[in-house]
C-alpha cells in the first residue's frame, strides 16, 4: 500500500512529536520530515516533494500564509492543510486566498485530521464547520453550525458580474462544495475524471479562484450556493 507522505511544519517540538505519533497510528500515513520555520518548510517541500504539508500559521522567519504563497508560486500543485490554533476570520480568509486546501484547528478530533488528509490527497478540500462559518460570516453570510450541507441556486448567477456557470458546472460546484475529489464527482455525474477536472478548472476560472476551497467560498459569496446546517 502506497503511504501518504506528510511534512509537518510547526515551531513547537512537543506538538510536532505528538502530532507525528498520532499520524503514524495510521498505516497509510508516513511523516517524512519536520520543519521548524516557514523557510525550512518551503525548502523541504520543494526538495522532498511530500504528498501533504501540514502547516501552522504562526511560524518564525516566514509565517504560514507567506509560506503558502511561496509554495504556490514555485510548486502550484502542492497540497497544503493549515493546522493552527488561530480561528479568527482574517487569518482564515488570508490562508484560503493564499491557496490552502484545508483549514483545521488544533483542537480538531484526530478522526477529522485523518479525514482531512485523505480527502486532500484525493483531490478534495476540507473546512471544519466552525471554520466555514467564520469564512462565510466574513463574507457577509449567516454563521452555520454542525456539519454543513449545500444547495445551489440557478436563478442568482445571471445578475452577478462574472461569466455564468453552465448547468453542468453548477452540478459540479454542488459536489465540489461537499468536498468531493474529481474522481467522486465523475462517478456521481457519470462522466470521466478528466471531464470532471475540466469542469472544476472552468469553475475556478470563472469565479477567479486560485483553489477549490476559495471557489466554494466565492460561490457562496456570489449566491450560487447556499450553505446550511
Amino acid at each position: 500500500m502506497d503511504k501518504i507522505r506528510i511534512l509537518l511544519a510547526d515551531d513547537h517540538p512537543i506538538l510536532r512529536e505528538g502530532l507525528r505519533a498520532v499520524l503514524e497510528t495510521q498505516p497509510d500515513f508516513e511523516v517524512i520530515a519536520e520543519a521548524v520555520n516557514g523557510i525550512e518548510a518551503v525548502r523541504l517541500a520543494l526538495t522532498m516533494q511530500p504528498d501533504i504539508l501540514l502547516l501552522d500559521l504562526e511560524m518564525p522567519q516566514l509565517d504560514g500564509v507567506e509560506t503558502i504563497r511561496r509554495l504556490r508560486q514555485q510548486q502550484p500543485n502542492s497540497r497544503i492543510i493549515v493546522f493552527t490554533a488561530f480561528d479568527n476570520d482574517e487569518r482564515i480568509i488570508h490562508a484560503v486566498q493564499a491557496g490552502a486546501n484545508g483549514y483545521l484547528l488544533k483542537e480538531a478530533p484526530r478522526d477529522e485530521i485523518f479525514s482531512a488528509i485523505r480527502i486532500t490527497m484525493a483531490g478534495g478540500s476540507l473546512l471544519q464547520p466552525v471554520v466555514a462559518s467564520k469564512l462565510l460570516r466574513h463574507m457577509g453570510h449567516q454563521p452555520i453550525t454542525g456539519s454543513a450541507s449545500v444547495t445551489y441556486n440557478h436563478t442568482t448567477q445571471h445578475a452577478l458580474p462574472f461569466e455564468p456557470l453552465t448547468e453542468r458546472e453548477l452540478e459540479v460546484l454542488n459536489l465540489l462544495a461537499q468536498g468531493m475529489p474529481n474522481k467522486e464527482i465523475a462517478a456521481q455525474l457519470v462522466i470521466s475524471e478528466r471531464t470532471a477536472k475540466f469542469h472544476v478548472s472552468s469553475i475556478m476560472g470563472k469565479l477567479g479562484a486560485t483553489n477549490r476551497t476559495e471557489a466554494v467560498s466565492l460561490a457562496a459569496q456570489k449566491g450560487l450556493i447556499t450553505l446550511h446546517s
